[in-house]
């Protein structure tokens, strides 16, 4: 099978503005880009809302992009020395919809999957999304889920009732 498209566009101009604003800021503040970094439109990207995917070197907790969602095909690099560090960093945020890392060791992976403050990670993997699973996040990003049977819980009403001897 034969895959034409690798991006699909932004859902309107605003969102593609805004990861300009992003890169832009992040590259005067020192980020270096590696790849990327500029909206697009070619015979492959047909239209106004398609922005390069984007990966950013040398990013820092001081670049917008570290404080605002930015919901578009951008990747910033940030350098870290230990763990706890880094995954310290990724909770000092007030959002927490998704976190993404890579690792070959196992016990990594499931003490740092157990420590981000996310609604989903993806390990060793980028693309998340699937119908069988739950989507959402937590913190600013968002609560509740959608998707799979958790994403029935927000339309259902819980109730325990607990019985004593009935004569």
């Amino acid at each position: 099978m034969r895959i034409d498209s690798q991006i699909g566009p932004m859902i309107n101009a605003r969102a593609v503005e805004k990861i300009k604003r992003h890169v832009e800021d992040a590259v005067a503040r020192g980020a270096t880009v590696l790849t990327g970094g500029r909206p697009v439109r070619n015979d492959i990207a047909d239209g106004p809302n398609y922005y390069e995917p984007t990966v950013l070197a040398n990013a820092t907790r001081e670049m917008v992009l570290f404080n605002e969602e930015t919901f578009g095909p951008v990747v910033p690099l940030i350098r870290f020395r230990e763990e706890t560090d880094v995954v310290h960093q990724a909770n000092d945020t007030p959002f927490g919809l998704a976190a993404y890392f890579y690792s070959r060791d196992i016990a990594r992976i499931w003490r740092v999957s157990d420590r981000l403050e996310t609604g989903i990670v993806g390990i060793n993997e980028g693309a998340l999304a699937s119908e069988a699973a739950p989507f959402g996040g937590i913190k600013e990003s968002g609560y509740g889920r959608e998707g799979s049977r958790y994403g029935l819980d927000d339309y259902m009403h819980t109730k325990y009732l607990c019985h004593g001897q009935i004569r």
